[in-house]
């Protein structure tokens, strides 16, 4: 049982070259963050440089039986963690991220399953991030996020996410 105030073991680095096995990543995820196996999360996977997550609705309804807005929120927040953890651990660093600033513009009501797609504002974001841990071993990250319930785009979220040294 996690401990406030005490930090959850970090998962070992994936072989160099190598991406995570995200269903091992999710694993650990769900017991770093135990918020996370409350979000209906069906499965992950990336789709070109985007992080794409598939979810249920039914855990995050609201009063309205539409998706509830703080879970959509978080989730948003949440995805953005993952992509710029993910791309650092690709890179062979073990660094904290944080989120600085985060908004969301919801566009129409969730009304079914959904997915959520994350993807670097700057498709040369990456890059530029790289430059700046080597040289500074800090940096920031742009990444979007959008919310579909089939064809319809839902919710577009952005979010800065800081590379600690």
């Amino acid at each position: 049982m996690r401990q406030a105030g005490i930090p959850h073991p970090r998962l070992p680095l994936p072989p160099a070259g190598q991406g995570d096995d995200l269903i091992s990543f999710r694993h650990w995820l769900e017991e770093a963050i135990p918020l996370v196996s409350q979000l209906g999360i069906k499965g992950l996977h990336w789709q070109d440089d985007a992080l794409v997550w598939s979810l249920s609705l039914d855990p995050n309804l609201n009063d309205k039986g539409t998706g509830f807005g703080g879970s959509l929120a978080a989730q948003t927040t949440l995805i953005g963690w993952c992509w710029a953890t993910l791309w650092l651990r690709s890179q062979g660093r073990d660094q904290n991220v944080v989120v600085a600033e985060a908004t969301q513009r919801f566009q129409a009501p969730v009304t079914g399953d959904y997915r959520l797609v994350c993807r670097p504002e700057d498709p040369s974001g990456p890059a530029a991030l790289a430059e700046r841990l080597a040289s500074r071993g800090k940096g920031r990250l742009v990444l979007v996020q959008e919310l579909f319930c089939g064809d319809t785009l839902c919710l577009t979220a952005r979010g800065d996410y800081a590379v600690l040294p």
